[in-house]
């Protein structure tokens, strides 16, 4: 149930996510690594990517797709966090501090969190919550 839950959660979020990714890139690109090439198609198809991956996760597709889509969500998070890590430097930089410690330091130890959580709950991981089996 808890699974589910979270499933549902994720759904939510990532295709919220894409949708705005696609809506409204602007703020997407502002903190775009410098290094990235092509940063209006990546943020497109970061969106793309988001709004796939939570329709995956859905009931609607077999288990093997919820896998694969949990699976590719996961990467999609490791992939965003230098952009994650770019926003925390550009913000900080800001004369008034920006967003500030409270929101960036939060944000940098949930992507390893949001990672977990699209393993366990498109059930590619039971970790850490394996039961032993003899």
């Amino acid at each position: 149930m808890i699974r589910t839950a979270l499933l549902c959660g994720l759904a939510i979020f990532y295709l919220a996510a894409g949708i705005i990714h696609i809506a409204a890139p602007a703020p997407f690109l502002a903190i775009m690594p410098t290094w990235v090439p092509f940063p209006q198609a990546v943020v497109l198809w970061t969106g793309i990517a988001e709004v796939l991956g939570a329709i995956g996760l859905t009931q609607w597709f077999a288990p093997q797709i919820r896998r694969a889509a949990a699976v590719g969500l996961a990467l999609y998070a490791a992939c965003v966090f230098p952009a994650n890590i770019n926003h925390f430097i550009i913000d900080l930089a800001k004369p008034d501090g920006g967003l500030g410690l409270g929101y960036h330091v939060p944000r940098m130890f949930a992507q390893p969190l949001i990672i977990w959580a699209s393993l366990w709950a498109g059930r590619v991981t039971d970790w850490p919550f394996r039961t032993e089996r003899p």
